[in-house]
């Protein structure tokens, strides 16, 4: 098979989606791989190093389209690489469709077979979004701290506190794999925390491992309750496939000290929050109801070098197995394979995004 591996074009996206050591092993087992030049460069994999581990490197971001069987991406495609894609063809990636519709139409138009490495589950487990979430997770504190700094308009809270005064509070909306990475780090730098969580067993499991953290059944009221205190606000909701849930609303954020800071990691879903619009890490932030906004889409790619080395250590497995035995038997081999398909020949397979595709058609026939 061929395997296409371009540069991401996505502003401010460093991550490539195959490391030197991938490319090597797949032409060991007598695959071609074609690597754009300039694709690892960010991440701190030149391209001397793919050369001399068997990949073909060409200069045109087509080129890699126009040969590949299978295009291996971080990012999912921008408009300009829609038509790039064509029937028959494999794209292996992030999609997070259920938040873009535009995309989702594209990609149904291709005809290209369109796995998507966030709804691939095992055992009620994402594991190619999990290295993602627990990069998100604990830079969510980092940046989060950043932006509280008075001079970049926030409260001027430090969150560790010192001796004899009180550290910064956090809430931590999820008790997932990202919600759990941003518990950990704020322990880490002395913060109160308190984590929001629906899931009981969850919750006992938070509890025993996290020692100094707080855990709270996750409703309105006890949210409510909370958001005069906090300076740091995480979102970190998760539901595989599907938009993430609005649970703030913009009257809440009023709530907030002025000052304060929220982190959506759940903006490449569509956010958490009401006032949440994708930025980048060129602008990641922007200020509503006197609230910092931080809802940078593509948070790990800050992180390029542990982001790509992370990612490619979960999705390997899965991408040789694809090029080894194509779509059908692989899914045979690996049954979770299948999960990760969401569009397929013009139609959409996965059922929380065809879900979302249905809500959205319906509310422009009602516009």
């Amino acid at each position: 098979m061929i395997i296409g591996v371009p540069r991401e074009i996505k502003e401010q996206e460093y991550r490539v989606a195959l490391l030197p050591s991938g490319a090597y092993q797949l032409c060991r087992r007598g695959h071609d791989v074609i690597v754009e030049r300039g694709a690892g460069a960010g991440s701190g994999f030149p391209d001397a190093q793919y050369a001399q581990a068997g990949a073909q490197l060409v200069d045109a971001h087509a080129a890699v389209f126009e040969k590949a069987d299978l295009i291996v991406k971080v990012k999912e495609p921008l408009p300009s690489e829609f038509n790039l894609l064509r029937r028959g063809q494999m794209l292996f990636t992030y999609l997070h469709l259920a938040a873009n519709k535009t995309l989702t139409g594209a990609l149904m138009k291709s005809g290209a077979t369109c796995l998507a490495y966030e709804t691939l589950e095992v055992n009620h487990r994402l594991p190619l979004l999990e290295p993602m979430s627990e990069i998100a997770g604990r830079m969510s504190i980092i940046v989060g701290g950043y932006f509280l700094a008075k001079h970049f308009g926030g409260s001027g809270m430090l969150l560790g506190g010192v001796p004899g005064v009180l550290p910064g509070r956090i809430v931590v909306l999820g008790g997932g794999t990202a919600g759990i990475n941003a518990a950990r780090m704020a322990q880490g730098v002395g913060a109160d925390v308190t984590i929001l969580e629906v899931d009981l067993e969850r919750m006992r499991f938070l509890d025993i491992t996290l020692h100094t953290a707080h855990t709270l059944y996750s409703n309105e009221s006890h949210l409510l309750e909370l958001l005069p205190e906090v300076d740091l606000l995480i979102g970190a909701v998760l539901v595989p496939g599907a938009r993430a849930p609005k649970l703030i609303r913009r009257e809440m954020l009023r709530q907030m000290r002025p000052g304060s800071v929220l982190v959506d990691i759940a903006i490449d879903q569509g956010g958490c929050a009401e006032t949440s619009r994708a930025t980048t890490h060129d602008h990641p932030v922007f200020v509503e109801e006197g609230v910092t906004h931080y809802c940078v889409a593509n948070m790990p790619g800050a992180y390029a070098r542990t982001a790509t080395q992370a990612l490619t250590n979960a999705t390997f497995r899965y991408l040789e197995t694809l090029a080894d035995c194509g779509l059908a038997e692989a899914c045979e081999k690996i049954p979770a394979l299948a999960s990760s398909i969401n569009v397929m020949e013009g139609r959409i397979v996965n059922k929380a995004v065809e879900e979302e595709w249905a809500k959205r058609n319906q509310a422009s026939a009602e516009d």
